[in-house]
């Protein structure tokens, strides 16, 4: 059968979705299917021109009343929904020839966890705010957190039920004690006094007290030199670095995924409950 329509092109955070990375790995290609018909937009008339099935064969697989085994017919669903490198990898295929680029975030292809990489964060701040709002547990790892949870404006503040009860989302940040070595280590670093460095800390946190009667939010106080700049949102994390010269959103932000054998995710989130067993909680 031809596939005079072509390939189908999905957004890339498609194939980032959780429910769709467990449908690759388990090769549930019935679920694939729905999802493509439901972030795509195709019937299943569309996903049979383009993975070279009739319709009838689509419709059995995505009732459930036929399975795909043959590798060739996996390596036609691939190239048929143009899938990523590092989906292709879920699946248990091979990488293919041509890579997918453009925007201001790329696939790493050999490392199925980290599922883009973004120039800086402003660059995911639309996904992690996304993100962030869909999550249960929010946690943070900053330096002193007005840009991304502390200020009216800053990135996060908005995602934060503020009614009694709210969604449930419970949230977790850690800053930089304002009164340990470390922070002064930092302010030179970043070419600031460490008395203005401090009170951002302490504005932080105190505009995060006052969150504290209408939202599930705790407030830690680390005092290990800065190095990870972390957000987790469920199974999401987004990852930079505090370097000399440049400060945490300046850094290139990796999104990370939870995989059942990959350590980053389980190392970036026992980094973070190791900080907080040996920080001082002050909210």
């Amino acid at each position: 059968m031809t596939t005079s329509l072509g390939p189908i092109d999905l957004p890339d955070w498609a194939w980032e979705r959780a429910e769709v990375r467990e449908a690759l790995r388990a090769r549930d290609v019935g679920a694939v299917f729905r999802h493509v018909q439901q972030y795509a937009g195709v019937s299943q008339g569309r996903i049979a021109m383009a993975v070279g099935m009739t319709q009838a064969r689509v419709n059995e697989i995505v009732n459930g009343r036929r399975e795909v085994s043959r590798l060739d017919v996996y390596e036609r669903i691939a190239d048929g929904l143009r899938m990523p490198d590092d989906a292709r990898h879920l699946l248990g295929l091979a990488a293919s020839r041509e890579k997918r680029t453009g925007g201001p975030a790329f696939d790493l292809s050999a490392f199925p966890e980290v599922v883009r990489v973004y120039q800086a964060q402003r660059s995911a701040a639309a996904e992690i705010r996304q993100q962030a709002r869909e999550a249960e547990e929010l946690d943070v790892l900053a330096v002193r957190g007005l840009g991304l949870i502390g200020l009216n404006d800053s990135l996060l503040r908005a995602c934060l039920p503020r009614d009694q009860g709210g969604k449930g989302l419970r949230v977790r940040v850690a800053l930089l004690d304002p009164e340990s070595p470390a922070l002064a280590r930092r302010a030179a670093e970043i070419g600031e006094s460490a008395e203005s460095l401090a009170s951002g800390v302490r504005l932080a946190e105190t505009r995060l007290r006052e969150l504290a009667d209408v939202c599930d939010i705790r407030v830690w106080r680390y005092r290990m030199l800065p190095t990870w700049r972390v957000i987790r949102c469920d199974a999401t994390i987004f990852v930079g670095a505090f370097d000399a010269g440049w400060e945490g959103h300046e850094s290139a932000t990796y999104k990370v995924m939870a995989t059942p054998h990959g350590p980053l995710y389980r190392g970036f989130r026992r980094m973070f409950e190791a900080i907080l067993d040996g920080a001082e909680q002050t909210v």
